[in-house]
């Protein structure tokens, strides 16, 4: 996947994809769809976060849902059109990329 990301109208095709990251100081592995991971970066950016502080903060609101799990919902619940939400209008106009 390009590091700057797809066009800010499209998101990336592809299976998943198996990132490492160091969360609560443990290293864990993460696997998303490529769309989830790009949608994941666009909000860490817009948020002025790493996707690894994000990813920190989604982990310590979780419970006992899978990581997985509660990124892939994290990011739905941000989009979702709805009160709080930020539509992917708003991610695509204020996301820089983020190395994370």
């Amino acid at each position: 996947m390009d590091p700057d990301g797809p066009p800010p109208d499209r998101l990336p095709e592809g299976g998943l994809l198996k990132r490492s990251l160091v969360i609560a100081g443990h290293r864990t592995s993460v696997s998303l769809e490529a769309a989830f991971w790009e949608a994941l970066r666009r909000l860490a950016a817009a948020r002025g976060l790493s996707i690894q502080a994000l990813v920190g903060r989604i982990d310590a609101e979780r419970g006992e849902q899978n990581l997985s799990s509660a990124i892939r919902v994290f990011v739905l619940r941000a989009v979702w059109p709805g009160e709080g939400s930020v539509g992917p209008a708003d991610i695509r106009r204020e996301a820089q990329p983020v190395r994370g």
